[in-house]
């Protein structure tokens, strides 16, 4: 059974930062293109970041670039995102997910595995 953790999560002031970690079970995410995604009350889940199997490929949404840093570790079958000068608008639950193709996506359609979420929550 394949499981997506995500953890890091929490409340933060405006201008602070937050690691999330996403620890992955059932597969070895070598072969995984990985990707962040987050979903605000009332909208629907956008991207932030994606990283190809190898990790030398990356990807991250404008909103986030300059700001958030995405990494893996596949020794560890973990995947990171770096977050800071974080602002309230950067408040939503965050999801880690994992695609089997060799690609690198942007769309969440894309994906096949995905976690439950940590909430972020910055304060003003």
């Amino acid at each position: 059974q394949v499981q997506l953790v995500e953890t890091g999560g929490g409340l933060v002031q405006a201008g602070g930062s937050l690691r999330l970690s996403c620890v992955v079970t059932g597969i070895t995410i070598t072969n995984y293109p990985m990707a962040w995604f987050r979903q605000a009350p009332g909208k629907e889940r956008e991207f932030v970041a994606a990283v190809s199997s190898s990790g030398t490929v990356k990807y991250h949404a404008d909103s986030v670039k300059g700001r958030f840093t995405i990494s893996r570790d596949n020794a560890k079958n973990t995947v990171y995102l770096q977050m800071s000068s974080l602002n309230p608008e950067d408040t939503a639950v965050y999801y880690c997910a994992a695609v089997q193709s060799g690609g690198v996506y942007t769309s969440r359609r894309a994906y096949d595995y995905w976690g439950q979420g940590t909430q972020v929550t910055v304060s003003s």
